[in-house]
């Protein structure tokens, strides 16, 4: 590895980005959300729904699908009402 891609490799591990606090259902992922809906400058309904599609079936279930249909209404209700 040349030292230019090692510096950008370890620029990248330490960022908030490579950890998580309580849990590792997003580290399952090669982004995680939070950065994907920063890098994309998503507002915050989006991202939540990015967020809780993502992580339902390692830990809210069903419950986070039910926010995740909550913030689509949301969306709707803003964007097309």
């Amino acid at each position: 590895m040349k030292i230019k891609e090692y510096r950008k490799t370890i620029k990248y591990l330490s960022t908030p980005y490579t950890k998580q606090i309580g849990g590792k259902h997003y580290l399952k992922y090669k982004i995680q959300p939070s950065e994907f809906v920063v890098d994309n400058k998503l507002l915050y309904p989006e991202g939540n729904i990015i967020k809780y599609i993502l992580r339902h079936p390692y830990k809210g279930g069903k419950e986070d699908l039910e926010k995740a249909k909550h913030f689509i209404d949301m969306i709707i209700e803003r964007d097309y009402k």
